[in-house]
């Protein structure tokens, strides 16, 4: 018995290959190209999933500091507040990322097809 979050993982990663085996064009630049296109879309789904789970975590930190208040010898005051860390990490997990990415990459990183082939190096 799968979980439907196994079913839509699936369903995803079907949609993604058979996206990149049915290009309209047999060569391989055009899969390259199009695996680029649909890699840049799952990394802004996962930007946007990070947003609104942060969002969520959020709420439901708001939520437990609540019930604290109402009932502190249920709910102790450490998770309130390890969810709001985590709403924290993940609201700006995205913009790590960038920064991150930028850092190690740089701001005008270019691959090796638009660099005018050889070895992909600049300086070469």
């Amino acid at each position: 018995m799968m979980t439907m979050l196994t079913r839509v993982g699936l369903f995803g990663i079907f949609a993604f290959l058979s996206n990149v085996v049915c290009a309209d064009s047999g060569n391989i630049s055009s899969i390259a190209t199009t695996v680029t296109a649909e890699a840049t879309s799952i990394a802004q789904l996962l930007s946007v999933t990070a947003y609104v789970a942060g969002v969520g975590f959020a709420l439901a930190g708001i939520l437990q500091f609540k019930a604290h208040k109402e009932n502190p010898q249920q709910v102790p005051l450490s998770k309130p507040v390890v969810m709001i860390v985590v709403a924290a990490c993940l609201l700006f997990l995205p913009t790590i990322l960038t920064v991150a990415g930028a850092s190690l990459f740089g701001s005008s990183a270019q691959s090796a097809a638009t660099a005018g082939g050889g070895t992909g190096l600049s300086g070469q």
